[in-house]
């Protein structure tokens, strides 16, 4: 296997695989790792419970088996990962890689685009509900170890995700060194526990054979079909694999799943097989029943450690997943704290994280239990799961250029199981279900109206600007040049700025070099330094400057002008005598908007939320002159 195609860069990378593999566990597995807490106890005693004989478990774990190879082995680790956009993977990364390969129009576009937007929604509901259900389903151990602690499960827990959203501001690079050996811990606890109840009822070893799920399939109808809704949460967090691919590499993430994770969950499903067999009243809580009753407060410190874990994994994802989203246009711009300086993704996003405690804390008080709160939970994860196989195989015809035939066959075979699962989680909608569709179709909604709004008021921009050509003809030679640089940011390349027209009106002069600047993102993760800048020299001292971004980066823009070379930028870059002009637009509906009513007005609170251009540019505060205006759509 060639370097490239296990995400590593050069023959030395491969040294640090090990390592890598191990920070994996940390970041990547904690959701997927923390499923057998709940999984087992759902299956058999949730909505849809099953009676806990020797056919149902072995037809139970044999669906566990073979989901989690076909799924998460075959289709997440093999294929999926495949398809990143130049390393990165998740809902909008690979939404970006498509729509480019679509070029992003007509009715396969428009329909691509809702997909991947959608799945964006979902993982919003999903980052909701991952600490909600983890860290309650560890504390709710407490009841196991201590009995008549149970008044205290939803304090303690809701205490602890308060805790953990608090310390968000203060970055997770120290705590972080640690995830990886706790949650490789984590693994290895599962997998002794697992050996020493599969001697229990070693029989449960014949599960491994897929006819044992066929026969439970058959054997019990609807209810064997309705019991998928259960089984799918061994597979929560197979997502993350794809999600958090640009931080470690493919090769790193395989040895960490095959190597550990893998087996350390196999051998603990199949552990609580067992533990049923020989012991169906363990059903009350299988997972913290399979140690001896001095071990079980141990585990459940163990387990709380690996679920927050678990929960900072998702809360870092949803802060990366919004840069990304405000990158790419669809979310307005939000302050974003840096909280490393040498970790590049470590950011913090105020509004985000508040947001996501808030939704948080009222599911725990709300639902009050793990086991309630597992029905709203496979939804969001089986709708991403099916929008990511149809995406892929987009990418296995169009890139891979595949026969039709094997990316038919492929992606039949793994939206056999997507569709299962979510049609099966479909009629708990009542029960929980409801919710993160709910959020999926609101933050659609969000995203598609910033989208929308943008097109529409650059649109009308464009439409209402004087082009620069035009301008610098009619510019008079009288207007009073002063000496220095004004950099003027537009939104557009096309057209003069509002702030440069309002500046000469009001103020009546010009300094001697004048900079139009716009900060253009691609849709592709990271744009290199040299690729940086492009600069078009104009006349009577102006000049217009580009400057490229990933979606994976942050702008910076004094930082990319005190790096970039004068002959690239056209002019020498002296920062004392830089003066950015900014447009503070307030937009409006107008009488006939080029929106929906409703969405119209949507646009405008959001925009009114934005955070401002000097913010998120990063610019020196005392150095900006911000000249503002009233703007239509």
């Amino acid at each position: 296997m060639s370097t490239a195609a296990t995400g590593l860069e050069t023959e030395s990378d491969l040294g640090r695989v090990p390592g890598l593999a191990l920070a994996a566990l940390g970041v990547v597995f904690g959701d997927i790792g923390t499923s057998p807490l709940y999984a087992i106890k759902e299956t058999f005693g949730g909505a849809h419970p099953l009676p806990i004989d020797q056919p149902h478990i072995l037809g139970v774990l044999s669906l566990v088996f073979w989901s989690i190879m076909s799924v998460v082995s075959l289709k997440y680790v093999l294929i999926v990962m495949r398809a990143d956009n130049r390393g990165e993977g998740g809902s909008l990364a690979l939404l970006a890689s498509v729509t480019r390969m679509l070029d992003g129009k007509g009715a396969k576009g428009a329909l691509v685009t809702a997909m991947g937007l959608f799945a964006a929604g979902l993982f919003y509901g999903d980052s909701m509900i991952t600490p909600a259900i983890s860290v309650l389903s560890a504390i709710e151990g407490l009841d196991v170890a201590k009995p008549g602690f149970s008044d205290y499960i939803l304090p303690l827990t809701l205490l602890i995700l308060i805790g953990l959203f608090a310390i968000q501001r203060h970055g997770t690079a120290t705590v972080g060194t640690m995830f990886g050996p706790i949650v490789a811990i984590w693994f290895i606890t599962l997998a002794v526990i697992g050996i020493k109840n599969i001697g229990l009822a070693p029989g449960v070893l014949w599960a491994l054979s897929p006819h044992h799920a066929v026969l439970f399939l058959i054997n019990n109808g609807l209810t064997g079909f309705l019991s998928l809704g259960a089984v799918v949460l061994v597979l929560t967090g197979a997502e993350a694999l794809y999600a958090d691919m640009g931080h470690f590499g493919r090769l790193p993430i395989a040895l960490a799943w095959y190597g550990l994770a893998l087996p350390g969950l196999l051998i603990n499903y199949f552990g609580q097989g067992a533990l049923l067999l020989t012991h169906p009243e363990a059903i009350e809580n299988p997972f913290f029943l399979m140690v001896p009753a001095w071990g079980t407060l141990p585990l459940v410190i163990l387990a709380t450690m690996a679920t927050v874990i678990a929960s900072q994994a998702v809360i870092s994802g949803a802060f990366s997943m919004t840069r990304q989203a405000i990158q790419l246009g669809y979310l307005p711009r939000l302050r974003i704290i840096h909280t490393s300086q040498h970790e590049k993704g470590q950011i913090y996003i105020p509004f985000v994280n508040w947001a996501l405690m808030l939704s948080v804390a009222a599911l725990v008080a709300s639902f009050g239990s793990s086991s309630k709160l597992a029905a709203a939970y496979g939804v969001a994860v089986t709708g991403t799961m099916a929008i990511t196989a149809i995406m892929v195989g987009i990418v296995m015809r169009l890139t891979w250029k595949w026969q039709m035939r094997t990316v038919i066959l492929l992606v039949g075979f793994f939206l056999m199981f997507d569709m299962a699962f979510f049609l099966a989680n479909i009629v708990k909608i009542e029960q929980g279900g409801w919710f993160p569709l709910v959020i999926g179709l609101v933050i659609f909604t969000l995203l598609v109206t910033w989208k929308s709004g943008r097109a529409a008021l650059l649109a009308r921009t464009r439409r209402d600007s004087l082009p620069i050509k035009d301008f610098l003809a009619t510019l008079s030679s009288r207007l009073v040049r002063v000496p220095g640089t004004a950099i003027f940011l537009s939104g557009s390349e096309h057209g003069v700025p509002l702030a440069l027209l309002h500046n000469i009106k009001h103020n009546k002069i010009l300094h001697e070099r004048v900079v139009i600047l716009t900060v253009i993102v691609d849709d592709v993760p990271y744009v290199t330094p040299e690729w940086r800048v492009e600069s078009r020299p104009l006349e009577q001292g102006f000049h217009q400057v580009l400057l490229h971004y990933g979606f994976m980066q942050d702008p910076d823009v004094p930082k990319a002008l005190a790096q970039a070379r004068s002959d690239e930028l056209g002019f020498f870059y002296e920062p004392m005598s830089i003066s950015y002009f900014l447009s503070r637009e307030t937009v409006i509906p107008s009488a006939n908007p080029a929106l929906p009513l409703w969405q119209a007005h949507l646009y405008a609170s959001l925009a009114r939320m934005a955070a401002t251009a000097m913010d998120f540019f990063r610019l020196p505060i005392n150095r900006v002159v911000e000249l503002g205006g009233q703007v239509e759509i």
